[in-house]
């Protein structure tokens, strides 16, 4: 990517449906966890990749609300390797500058992850280099209902008029409340839906899917992406003059 491209990019927020792991293991007769493993060694490289890139934030949607039918087996293994991956990428990830901050409904995860996500958030409270948002246990529909219950609480509480609920202020009760929209959401794996991923977030988001499966979604492929959301006009309902 050229530098006129970075200049344009600078402060990007880009949201990405990792899609593929179980497929790329399948079709290599791997076990899916292993096409997991292999996908945090993706998601390492993009982390790498965005400040260099102009990508300010990075949001993933690791675990979704529904994931919770798979199997135990797989659901278990992810749950670990989650905790494992904090773990071990937390003092690299403050290397780098990385600020971490997880969405999603936390009271459905053990209290190990619970308190993972309280101790590397804490951590990484004051980096700015990389603002990376992790999705777990999460839903879009779900997270406006917790935002919905939270506002009519505060009606009913005399603490908010029906007539102060505006499009600011759901915003400010989302799980995202203090980020910027995504500008470019990218799925992975050929899927051309967006999974109840930021449903309120990405009303006006770019989409770029690409049939390539997450866990040989490479820096190349996402610098291509990039490049090609560059040269995109984005009018946000406006004609261009």
């Amino acid at each position: 990517m050229n530098t006129a491209d970075n200049r344009a990019l600078r402060g990007l927020h880009v949201a990405i449906i990792m899609d593929g792991n179980g497929r790329w293991a399948k079709g290599r007769g791997l076990p899916r966890l292993m096409g997991h493993r292999e996908g945090v060694h993706r998601l390492k490289e993009v982390v790498r990749a965005c400040p260099d890139l102009g990508v300010q934030f990075l949001t993933v949607y690791a675990f979704s609300t529904e994931n919770w039918r798979r199997s135990r087996r797989e659901v278990t293994g992810l749950m670990a390797m989650f905790a494992r991956s904090i773990r071990r990428e937390a003092r690299e990830l403050q290397k780098q500058g990385v600020r971490m901050r997880f969405i999603g409904d936390r009271s459905g995860l053990s209290p190990v992850l619970q308190n993972l996500f309280a101790w590397i958030e804490d951590l990484t409270a004051d980096n700015t280099r990389l603002h990376m948002t992790v999705a777990i246990n999460y839903g879009g529909r779900d997270e406006i209902v917790r935002a919905t219950r939270a506002i009519c609480a505060a009606v009913a509480e005399g603490r908010l008029r029906p007539d102060e609920v505006s499009e600011s202020l759901v915003s400010d009760h989302l799980d995202t409340q203090g980020l910027p929209d995504p500008d470019l959401v990218i799925r992975t794996s050929g899927e051309v839906r967006s999974s109840n991923f930021l449903p309120w977030q990405t009303a006006y988001s770019e989409y770029e899917f690409t049939p390539v499966l997450w866990p040989e979604f490479d820096r190349t492929e996402f610098e291509r992406v990039l490049h090609g959301y560059g040269l995109r006009e984005r009018r946000f309902g406006a004609v261009t003059a």
